[in-house]
């Protein structure tokens, strides 16, 4: 099966996540280059670290990015192999009170990606699978090549020949550059908010009663996380932005160009108080 392994390191009765649908696994099975679903999850557990999740074959096969992507293409980042996911996770944003993976996570980024290779599975044997991504923050060409366990185990340990150990880097295109993309758009794509913002929206007790001093509220679990959230220097959340009025957007488009082009003159042209600044 090809989430056993992501659910035996589950508990469904506690966990939010999605358990993942086998009928969806099997209608997502070869797409050959057709654009397919990607994302990344930003995830606050242990330690920090995004999930970079690619759609192959009805599951997304994911690495975990301890840095984070990275759009400038003198950087290769350390992306460690593990559990293939459901189809169903891609959308996940939520809080994890409990298990493995306990945390808050945060769909980072998402939208679709397309192999630049003609068999995606002989890429992933070989350790070099070359893509394109159309994502809100992560766009253009990227990547993935496995190593010999280079970055992956202590100083001192012999590099781990698992197969788990990947970097990923960014081709230079017109979407590479010099800008730190994950501290330039550091809030989720779904919500627009923070890890403060998921975990007050389900479990704001508990953020309220994880202070020294504030009482023994909430699960204990769930305090330890929000410990890790208050520590963190998040920006506050983006304002979502206001839409003009319908009716002034229907009166703009509607308006006959004569009267556009008078409206435009009438902006531009100066008032007598400019004017008789600039005669002096």
């Amino acid at each position: 099966m090809a989430l056993k392994t992501y659910r035996e390191k589950r508990n469904f009765n506690r966990s939010p996540e999605p358990a993942g649908d086998d009928a969806v696994v099997r209608a997502g099975q070869g797409k050959g280059r057709e654009p397919r679903f990607f994302c990344v999850q930003k995830h606050l557990a242990t330690a920090l670290h995004y999930d970079f999740r690619i759609e192959h074959d009805g599951v997304l096969l994911s690495w975990a990015v301890p840095k984070g992507p990275s759009i400038n293409s003198a950087d290769k980042r350390l992306a460690m192999h593990v559990e293939d996911h459901p189809i169903e996770y891609g959308e996940f944003e939520g809080v994890i009170p409990e298990g493995y993976g306990a945390g808050v996570v945060m769909l980072w980024d998402r939208g679709t990606w397309t192999p630049e290779v003609d068999d995606v599975d002989a890429a992933l044997a070989k350790g070099d699978l070359k893509l394109t991504l159309d994502g809100f923050k992560l766009k253009g060409s990227w990547v993935l090549v496995r190593t010999k366990g280079w970055g992956a185990r202590r100083p001192g340990e012999k590099p781990a020949e698992d197969g788990k150990s990947w970097l990923l880097i960014k081709h230079k295109d017109e979407w590479a550059g010099p800008i730190d993309i994950t501290t330039f758009a550091p809030n989720s794509v779904k919500s627009n908010g923070t890890f403060r913002d998921i975990l007050l929206q389900e479990a704001p007790d508990v953020w309220h009663s994880h202070r020294p001093g504030a009482g023994g509220g909430g699960d204990a679990a769930l305090r330890k996380i929000a410990e890790k959230v208050a520590a963190l220097d998040e920006p506050a959340a983006e304002p979502p932005r206001k839409a003009a009025p319908k009716k002034a957007q229907q009166a703009a488009a509607t308006a006959p160009p004569k009267a556009k082009k008078a409206a435009a003159a009438k902006k531009a042209a100066p008032t007598k108080k400019t004017a008789g600044r600039s005669k002096a």
